[in-house]
């Protein structure tokens, strides 16, 4: 099982607060580094967010072991070119270390606030599927691309200097919905991201990923599997109870979310291996919280190594 922290971006990141983090995750052993890609929360009020791209970018050339890359980045504001170009960039600095989480976007209030459309649902989701065709066409076709779609337009376009790794970033597509977004997991991701699933479901999903994939001719075993998901962790009873807040754990756990002691985060996280999960990227809220971190790893990730 390897473990990596995810945090949200738009929780009152800061350079420092980005840096002290950074190097917290590389020395203390987790397999990586992962963020969301927002403008502000879904409820006020705003508070301070770093720009994903620029923030990423830092962190390749800041850096030397660690994976890492956007949970996701969303179609709704982010333009495919952009989308590859960027993302072929950093992964070149970084020497082959980013993965390149996409998504369909979600969040109306950031959209409102920002001028950009979201679309409905169906919208939304094929504008996303067009964003796909668009990302990998220009990053493992070295031939120039030509697409005209409902939404973008290229004529003979190439990304030069081509990706250092062939078919430039892993590309990452996050979600559970199975009519969906499963179905462009099979058709065009490297890995697929889970969120906030149980052991149980994570055995259906994968099954069906798995059926997905053999009709579009790939090996089920070709696609990576991870999930994302909540923590709520205590080095002792009482300070879980502090961690919860007034919080169900059980409600917690039957959404999918880790909660307890270290032990019981290593039984749990035992369970999501055996359900076919061999990756997770714990959501780390408290940005400030290099301590809690560091008992993270002295504790869970030292039984898991």
């Amino acid at each position: 099982m390897q473990l990596a922290i995810m945090i949200e971006g738009q929780n009152g990141l800061t350079w420092p607060r980005w840096q002290r983090i950074a190097q917290a995750v590389e020395d203390l052993g987790f397999v990586g580094l992962y963020r969301s890609d927002h403008f502000t929360n879904a409820n006020p009020p705003d508070i301070d967010s770093l720009e994903l791209w620029v923030s990423l970018a830092w962190l390749a050339g800041h850096t030397r072991r660690i994976e890492f890359g956007p949970l996701v980045t969303p179609s709704s504001f982010r333009h495919p070119v952009w989308t590859a170009r960027m993302g072929k960039d950093v992964d070149d600095l970084s020497g082959g270390r980013l993965t390149l989480g996409v998504g369909a976007g979600w969040q109306a209030r950031e959209h409102h606030a920002f001028g950009f459309d979201l679309l409905d649902v169906p919208g939304r989701m094929a504008r996303f599927e067009e964003s796909l065709s668009v990302i990998t066409h220009l990053l493992r076709d070295d031939a120039p691309v030509s697409h005209d779609g409902a939404y973008y337009h290229l004529r003979e376009a190439v990304l030069l200097p081509r990706p250092q790794r062939p078919g430039g970033p892993r590309l990452l597509i996050g979600g559970n919905g199975e009519r969906r977004t499963l179905p462009l997991v099979a058709r065009y991701a490297d890995e697929w991201n889970a969120l906030f699933a149980t052991p149980d479901r994570l055995r259906a999903l994968n099954a069906r990923l798995d059926a997905l994939a053999t009709e579009q001719g790939r090996l089920p075993g070709s696609i990576a599997r991870s999930m994302m998901t909540g923590l709520y962790f205590g080095r002792t009873d009482a300070e879980v109870t502090a961690r919860l807040n007034g919080r169900a754990a059980d409600a917690l756990r039957g959404a999918g979310m880790l909660v307890g002691t270290p032990e019981a985060i290593v039984a749990e996280l035992g369970r999501i291996r055996e359900a076919g999960i061999p990756k997770v990227m714990l959501q780390w809220l408290d940005l400030d919280d290099l301590d809690g971190l560091e008992a993270l790893a002295a504790t869970v990730l030292r039984q898991l190594s």
